[in-house]
């Protein structure tokens, strides 16, 4: 069946498919029972379902501060459009590199 067919059965009220059941199976926590053609699909499915969503994590994960700039430090950054954060860590990167502890 095509997906267009499909549509056009489910619009006339025609999907054969017990939706009420599943809800409550779903509602009660019931595991889907094993595919007998793909015993380990449901496995795979759980997975993907279960993959994090978004950027992965950071292998330099940022910590957030508060910080009082001068005003004029500020707009120069961000007048050099989107980025300028990380532009400004640069700066602060490069100075460190110049300037031992």
């Amino acid at each position: 069946m095509t997906l267009e067919a499909m549509q056009n059965a489910i619009a006339q009220g025609q999907d054969e498919s017990d939706w009420e059941r599943v809800r409550q199976q779903v509602q009660a926590g019931a595991d889907p029972e094993p595919d007998e053609d793909s015993p380990d699909a449901t496995e795979l499915m759980r997975a993907a379902l279960q993959q994090r969503r978004g950027r992965p994590p950071s292998l330099n994960p940022k910590t957030q501060i508060a910080i009082r700039l001068d005003r004029d430090v500020v707009e120069a950054f961000r007048s050099g459009g989107p980025g300028w954060q990380t532009r400004m860590n640069a700066a602060l990167r490069e100075w460190l590199a110049t300037h031992p502890q």
